[in-house]
């Protein structure tokens, strides 16, 4: 089976699976009492419906539509899919609803219509005018998107954007403003050759016209040549470029120009064509999966050139997401009519100046950057800037109010940027970070219980996906034949059994390496070479041995049987005296760390010590600052027992090892997580006005039962246990654990990877590893 062929039927499998679709509607308010259901619907809802019959405008007060954007297509333009139909269309519009969400915290409702004819469409979506804050028009054929916007536009009070237009001319504007700085050239001066001059391209270059570009310094070209004067073909916008000669060529039109933007097919550019043109040129190849020049015989034409595409791989990426959710989240909220010029400006100069900024270190982590700064490789954020929400969403708000089409005003800036940030926790944003940073540098999983179908269907996303190299510990014939009933394709992974006589020269030197090791503590010459004929101990030796990165186990097996083979193995780390479990919960407030959950009984306050700086390690690990509660059911000494004493005494030896560690305690869990409630009672403690990311448990028992309630009826999504204290990456999965939450351990291992496994065996020892080899190559 071909990856193209594994790509489609996970994807099929990701959107038909649980639920269907992408989406669902979830109530904000209270709904489980029947005094809740006579306030959400009758005769309670009689009293908001006659407010706004006597104000309309009072719709924004009682209902959601301040928040719900209307993602709207007929289908005609969808991807590079083309004309395939509404019904076709709508898992992009859900997809693009889910951008909206987990970017900018907006409601979508996907609207597909079946009509073609623009003037029904307009009047179809003028009619849905009360239900929406906004309308963001998707995926509709030129030139008819051209008109449904520019009249929707005229006939509605609320903002409407065609983001295949306006999206990338904004990013691409941004780009290109910091592009000109960095290569020291004027936007009125510069020569601009466009290849394509679809809706996207035209919007591009009637923005950049805007930021100062003369039409006069522009060529274009489209599918049938150079836009000239004697073409008939042309629309009015499209005239205002067209030349007074027919017989321009691209490769003619690319000689001495300063910059090409390409919004049309793939592989039309070539090196020759990129050094005819002008010093420290600028070339925006956004054509996608393919663009018009790859960015590796660009730079290698050019040493003096810029280069952006629409691809996550390579540097400048122009990427509509870097606007839409930003755009109209400050649209938004000031109940803007329209999204007009101002706006876009705004955003563009927001965007540019954004990448200017000293960027944060999760977005350094996020791309395997120590710094990322501006110039020729970092001319746009990125993606995963957490900054972007409060970035640009002010600034749109701000030229919105300016120009006159606010309906609401803004008067505390600050504020706002404060609401903005708090609209997302960092869950979605987090899991990002660790799925673009060990797709950066690819770490040799082994997985000791490759005989089971999740592990092989999280094998196969890893090694897909690029993030990972596995390695299948197992009987190589019943693997296999689990992959192939199950349609799993495993090339490219090795399948390793110990138990087979092909590794008896593995498990020897596996078994000298464990036996000096454990010669005197338990272990007979006999007993540490019978070892390595098990899948936990050999997957351990070759994580200890440089063979393997990481470990993952435990999925069917006890959690003590699982851990015992790393301990013993690989052992802790320098100044480590027991090992530690931590589980992250990604919450709608935001990452919450928990530890220990599944290793320690009763710890002394000692250890309850040593597993508070073990946890706020690892949280600093995720490019967070750990922001600690030490639990219990007393708060700052109500009680006297001796549990809550050694949950204080505990807290006492962190902050003479850590000084500068945000930790407190002994105190409920009520009270750390209610800012409210500790200013109120307790305006002492550290964690006054920081928002607790970490919990520390005085026991085992509380912190799994925790954790546990948290995960099941909290509705938290689990990652873990994460095992702490270890001297390489070994993690145990627990029990019944679900293909997401596999692969979730999966990325939090390749991350640890990075971090503890700097070096990569050379191809001399990798001779020794047959199937590394195979794996890596």
């Amino acid at each position: 089976m071909q990856k193209k062929q594994l790509r489609k039927e996970q994807a099929l499998e990701y959107h038909s699976k649980g639920r269907p679709g992408k989406i669902e509607v979830v109530p904000t308010k209270e709904a489980k009492t029947q005094r809740d259901l006579s306030l959400a619907y009758s005769p309670g809802v009689a009293e908001p419906c006659k407010e706004i019959h006597k104000n309309v405008e009072e719709v924004y007060k009682y209902t959601a539509k301040g928040n719900l954007v209307a993602v709207i297509s007929n289908g005609t333009a969808v991807l590079g899919l083309g004309d395939i139909g509404p019904e076709a269309s709508k898992p992009v519009m859900e997809g693009k609803g889910v951008l909206f969400k987990i970017f900018a915290d907006i409601d979508v409702f996907d609207i597909e219509i079946n009509e073609k004819d623009p003037e029904k469409f307009v009047q179809i979506v003028k009619a849905l005018e009360p239900t929406f804050g906004g309308i963001n028009l998707e995926d509709i054929k030129a030139p008819e998107c051209f008109y449904i916007e520019r009249t929707l536009r005229e006939k509605l009070k609320i903002p409407v954007m065609h983001d295949d237009q306006h999206g990338t001319a904004i990013i691409s504007s941004a780009a290109l403003l910091n592009a000109l700085e960095v290569q020291k050239k004027k936007i009125d001066k510069v020569r601009f050759v466009i290849n394509g001059a679809g809706a996207a391209a035209m919007a591009c270059v009637k923005l950049y016209v805007a930021l100062g570009a003369r039409p006069e310094n522009f060529i274009l070209f489209d599918k049938d040549g150079v836009l000239h004067d004697e073409r008939t073909d042309l629309d009015e916008d499209k005239k205002v470029f067209a030349v007074n000669k027919n017989d321009w060529t691209l490769d003619k039109a690319m000689k001495d120009a300063d910059v090409f933007v390409g919004l049309s097919v793939g592989n039309v550019v070539t090196p020759e064509m990129v050094k005819t043109m002008a010093r420290r040129p600028i070339v925006f190849a956004m054509a996608n999966p393919d663009p018009e020049i790859s960015y590796e015989q660009a730079t290698a034409a050019r040493e003096d050139i810029i280069m952006a595409t629409g691809r996550s791989d390579y540097p400048n990426q122009v990427n509509n997401v870097l606007g839409f959710p930003f755009i109209f989240r400050g649209a938004l909220d000031v109940r803007a009519t329209q999204i007009n010029e101002a706006m876009k400006l705004a955003s563009v100069k927001a965007l540019a100046d954004l990448a200017k900024t000293p960027v944060p270190d999760i977005v350094n982590m996020a791309y395997n950057e120590r710094n990322l700064l501006f110039g020729p490789h970092y001319i746009i954020p990125k993606p995963l800037d957490p900054r972007l929400l409060s970035t640009v969403a002010p600034a749109v708000a701000r030229a919105a109010m300016e120009s006159g089409v606010a309906q609401t005003q803004i008067d505390n800036w600050d504020a706002y940027a404060i609401e903005l940030n708090r609209r997302l926790g960092l869950d979605n944003q987090l899991m990002r970070v660790l799925s673009t940073k060990a797709r950066i540098n690819p770490k040799r999983i082994v997985f000791a219980e490759a005989d089971n179908i999740k592990i092989l269907k999280v094998a196969q996303l890893l090694y897909n996906d690029g993030v990972a190299f596995p390695m299948l510990l197992g009987d190589e014939k019943k693997i296999r034949h689990l992959a192939a009933s199950n349609q799993i394709e495993l090339d490219g992974m090795p399948v390793i059994n110990p138990y087979n006589d092909e590794y008896e020269e593995q498990r020897k030197r596996f078994g000298e390496i464990f036996f000096q090791k454990r010669q005197r503590r338990g272990f007979n010459k006999y007993e540490a070479f019978k070892r390595m004929r098990d899948r936990l101990y050999f997957g351990c030796m070759m994580v200890e041995t440089g063979e393997a990165d990481a470990m993952i186990s435990g999925l069917t097996k006890n959690y003590p049987d699982t851990i015992r083979p790393a301990l013993q193995v690989i052992g802790t780390e320098d100044g480590v005296k027991k090992i530690a479990g931590m589980y992250l919960l990604l919450t709608k407030k935001g990452p919450l760390f928990l530890a220990d959950t599944t290793v320690n009984f009763n710890p002394t306050a000692e250890e309850l010590a040593d597993i508070t700086l073990l946890v706020a390690r690892e949280v600093q690990q995720f490019n967070l600052t750990p922001r600690v509660a030490l639990l219990s059911y007393s708060n700052f000494g109500t009680s006297d027992s001796p549990e809550a004493r050694l949950v204080a005494e505990a807290r006492k030896i962190v902050k003479q090892r850590e000084p500068n560690l945000i930790v407190d305690g002994e105190m409920q869990a009520s009270v750390a997580l209610n800012q409210e409630l500790i200013k109120e009672n307790y305006p002492f403690s550290e964690l006054v006005d920081q928002e607790v990311n970490t919990l520390v448990f005085p026991n085992l028992a509380a912190g799994n039962i925790a954790y546990n309630l948290l995960k099941e009826v909290g509705g938290a999504d689990a990652i873990g246990p994460i095992l702490l204290g270890l001297k390489k990456p070994v993690h145990v999965l627990q029990l019944g654990s679900t293909v997401r939450q596999i692969y979730n351990v999966a990325l939090v291992a390749i991350v640890d990877a990075q971090i503890k496994c700097k070096n990569t065996p050379s191809d001399e020892e990798g001779k020794k590893a047959p199937w590394w080899k195979r794996a890596r190559h």
